[in-house]
């Protein structure tokens, strides 16, 4: 079990001023400690200091409040004299803005003293620290008159609670009109905390789909809830139902504040007007009354009836009164799960489904970390029940992959979740399969989402297809369906979950769901299949061929892989390279970091494998958003646009040089080409190349014939290509990132997925200025995303003049015979014209017309 510590700060005077204790501030939100424990100073200067190192996390917009971080977590709260929030701002002047990281002493605030002195009840300016929970033991200064910079008061404080979160259990109040004439500001943000502190539940209050803890003052002022506005409270636990009635009476009687007048808000606010009263404009909808639109998943076009899954939620309390009856709970939880894991792998290694297998063996690992029952003994002992505490340390692990671009490494989340919510199911006696046995015959499932376990248990003989209102073609669930020949197709438009038992025609390639079909309509579906198989037979049988246009120009067709088996399979299936080695197979699911030798070992072992094919591997690609164990980096706001990729490698040289170390060591066992994943300028990639040619050197191993690359992952290197060029031997463009960086669209976004899709005409731009900047230079470029093995990519990328396209490892064969039937002069003239339409879907629809698909074979 981990040990709960201590810690002690100290904070200095912000102000020039008298010292009193906070029972003299004439504010009863201050004086009464209802927004944090601390001291208070009657400022004779008119600038603020900070108190302590911190970042600024909350600038009130009327100035006269600032909220700190520390780098340990510690909120600091100063709050300028009493009733200050009444003059909007006038009298203050910010001297740093959000975000800032700032020293101790650092000024903050100015401020107009005579102004705002003669304005306010008094200047009395009060320097709490917020989590009274935490405070041990406070220690104020003996001094009656401070300087700025002086030491004000020391605490000690315990380690801190856990966060609330939103969660999809909890129930939520109708929408509140706030009639507070300043809004929420401390004192009504403190008469909240007190309107619920006997209540042993977690409650939040939301505004315009952002949620804080509502028994935090600092939170909930930094929503900045105005006048008029409206919000809603969020509850789950023993007493949520009592917890939102007394916190809406609260709210709606103005909280105690001076001048709440529900009479006063305006007929505009009280209006009936529904801001969800309309479907989005922003999400892709069918005119067509039968077609329901989604994004494929898994390829396919199947015939079936719907058969809608709404699994139970688990319920749970959130106390309980002894911590070992809840331990021994989740002991035999977790006894019954792992047996029924167990079982399960046995059954799919009886049947050959060892990659099946694999990912349960994965579920048995995840369950038994401990580092998560720990986090779970931690909870039972403050009182929480076994099934809470569970939760919660699920959801606290999963959280921090929950943002991964990395397929691979986002998996991980989903099949922690999986493993919580199977272990939870126990808990709450209820079956740990949300999924019937007895599914009939051609069945379309549909769900919001699939878990690993549910999509790995299905039986392609009965479930022809899947349809989620959830997820993405990169989920793990698609990637299963994928290899059990499912068809499925994700970000289905919700209304689907209402029409259980619809026969259907569900086309993964035309991306849409068509309901009740015609036997016309059927009679063409078949014939579709029946080409699609038979293309998929004869691009088997050609799968050692070479990928040659019509025209006589060749293209490398590679694999993008991430273990050492997977560099057999590639070379079964006929991939002619390995365009991208994930390398952080090698990292994750470790305590301690892979030795040289290991990491030698397995490049080695790859590079015989694929005798004189190409490697390339992606040095460690991880950062704020893909956690290693052993190697802690700062949590950060927005972990796509901080320290992650090559930033890592530069910011901790010695990970970057073992690792360049174990790939020259390894390279005289085949051809290999080392790649910097995320280089944004050319002073991270000359930074990166310094470090290949100095381990080098120091062991005396000739790098001349190992090609040194980069990964276009970003628009700055897709714009700074024709520099970057006279730098690198090859571009390999990851389309994933690049698309997410040019659309700001997370690839993973439950509801925009489907239009961050990486032939829009702005990606399509990027890889054309890449493409001719590395070959005005004689370098090569390469695709290692997604869009490499896309369909109705493929033809774009040849016209193009890519030169190596880098796919999952079963799409080589179709892909090379694809690329077989396309003449690439008449490709050039499509890729021109995709790069002129106005958005993917009209570049779509381009590839589809059956026009083109004459034209990119040279016919027309």
């Amino acid at each position: 079990m981990n040990k709960k510590t201590s810690t002690t700060i100290q904070l200095l005077a912000p102000f020039t001023g008298v010292c009193c204790p906070l029972s003299q501030v004439p504010d009863a939100a201050f004086s009464q400690k209802m927004v944090g424990d601390g001291l208070a100073i009657d400022p004779i200067e008119n600038i603020l200091h900070a108190p302590c190192d911190a970042t600024i996390s909350q600038i009130h917009p009327s100035k006269h409040a600032v909220t700190l971080l520390t780098a340990t977590g510690i909120e600091i709260l100063v709050h300028i004299g009493v009733d200050t929030v009444k003059l909007k701002g006038e009298g203050f002047k910010a001297l740093v803005k959000v975000g800032d990281v700032v020293k101790a002493k650092t000024p903050l605030i100015e401020l107009d003293l005579d102004k705002v002195g003669c304005s306010v009840k008094s200047l009395r300016t009060v320097i709490l620290l917020t989590d009274m929970t935490r405070i041990i033991n406070l220690t104020p200064t003996m001094e009656k008159c401070v300087n700025a910079g002086d030491l004000l008061f020391s605490a000690e404080l315990a380690a801190a609670g856990e966060a609330v979160t939103k969660s999809d259990d909890m129930i939520s109040s109708d929408p509140i009109v706030v009639i507070n004439p300043t809004g929420i500001h401390a004192r009504p943000a403190a008469a909240i905390v007190t309107a619920i502190k006997s209540f042993e539940c977690d409650v939040m209050i939301e505004k315009a789909g952002k949620q804080v803890n509502a028994r935090s003052v600092v939170g909930l002022m930094g929503l900045d809830i105005a006048f008029g506005e409206q919000i809603v409270i969020l509850a789950k636990g023993k007493d949520q139902q009592a917890a939102i009635a007394a916190l809406a009476e609260a709210i709606s009687s103005g909280l105690g504040d001076e001048g709440a007048d529900a009479s006063q808000v305006t007929n505009k606010v009280k209006s009936d007007f529904d801001p969800f009263s309309e479907p989005s404009l922003l999400l892709q909808t069918s005119q067509d009354p039968r077609q329901l639109i989604g994004v494929e998943a898994s390829p396919g076009q199947v015939r079936g009836r719907l058969y809608v899954i709404n699994a139970e939620v688990p319920k749970f309390d959130t106390f309980a009164d002894d911590a070992q009856v809840e331990q021994n709970i989740l002991d035999d939880a977790m006894k019954i799960a792992d047996a029924t894991l167990a079982e399960l792998v046995e059954e799919l290694q009886r049947k050959n489904m060892g990659q099946k297998a694999d990912i349960f063996v994965a579920h048995q690992e995840l369950m038994s970390d401990p580092d998560l029952y720990d986090d779970c003994i931690i909870e039972l002992q403050q009182g929480k029940s076994a099934p809470y505490a569970w939760s919660k340390s699920i959801c606290r692990q999963a959280d921090k992959l929950a943002g991964m671009d990395n397929p691979l490494l986002a998996g991980r989340a989903t099949d922690l979740m999986d493993v919580g919510n199977r272990v939870s199911r126990i808990m709450a006696g209820l079956s740990q399969d949300t999924i019937p046995t007895d599914l009939p015959e051609n069945t379309i499932l549909v769900a919001k989402d699939l878990t690993p376990s549910d999509t790995a248990k299905l039986n392609p003989a009965f479930v022809k297809g899947i349809c989620t209102t959830l997820g993405g073609a990169s989920s793990h669930s698609a990637i299963l369906a994928r290899a059990m020949g499912i068809a499925a197709m994700a970000g289905v438009e919700a209304k689907i979950m209402s029409l259980h038992g619809t026969e259907v025609l569900l086309d993964t390639a035309k991306g849409y769901l068509l309901l009740s079909p015609t036997e016309a309509e059927m009679t063409e579906l078949n014939v579709i299949k029946d080409a699609a198989e038979e293309q998929k037979a004869l691009a088997f049988a050609q799968k050692d061929e070479t990928a040659v246009t019509l025209d006589g120009v060749r293209f490398e067709i590679a694999g993008n892989i991430a273990k050492v088996s997977d560099a057999q399979k590639l070379v079964d299936m006929g991939g002619e390279a390995v365009g991208l080695l994930r390398s952080e197979f090698l990292y994750q699911d470790q305590s301690v970091a892979p030795s040289e030798d290991e990491q030698e070992q397995v490049y080695r072992a790859v590079l015989q494998t694929l005798g004189q094919r190409p490697l390339v591997v992606r040095t460690l690609d991880v950062g704020g958003d893909k956690p290693l164990a052993y190697l802690p980096l700062p949590k950060e706001d927005n972990p796509f646009l901080g320290e992650r990729g090559i930033r890592v490698g530069l910011d901790k040289p010695a990970v970057l040089r073992q690792q360049v170390r174990a790939l020259l060591k390894a390279a005289d066992a085949g051809n290999l080409r080392i790649m910097f994943p995320m280089v944004a300028s050319l002073f991270e990639l000359k930074l990166a190349k310094q470090v290949v040619k100095e381990e080098a050197e120091k062991l005396a191993i000739d790098i001349s014939g190992i090609q040194i690359g980069i990964m276009i992952e970003v628009p700055s290197a897709a714009v700074m290509a024709d520099v970057l060029a006279e730098h690198v031997d090859f571009f390999s463009i990851g389309t994933n990132d690049l698309t997410q960086y040019t659309l700001a669209i997370d690839r993973g976004h439950p509801k925009l997925a489907a239009i961050a899709d990486g032939l829009h005409p702005a990606v399509l731009r990027l890889i054309d200025m890449t493409v001719k900047a590395a070959h005005a230079k004689g370098k090569w470029a390469g695709i290692c995303g997604g869009l490499a093995g896309e369909k109705d990519a493929v033809p774009i990328l040849v016209g193009l003049g890519i030169d190596e396209l880098s796919v999952s490892v079963p799409s080589i064969p179709e892909v090379k015979h694809q690329v077989r039937h396309l003449n690439q002069q008449a490709c050039q003239l499509i890729a021109a014209k995709a790069m002129s339409c106005a958005d993917a879907k009209d570049v779509r629809a381009l590839m589809r017309d059956p026009n083109t698909l004459i034209a990119v074979k040279g016919e027309i």
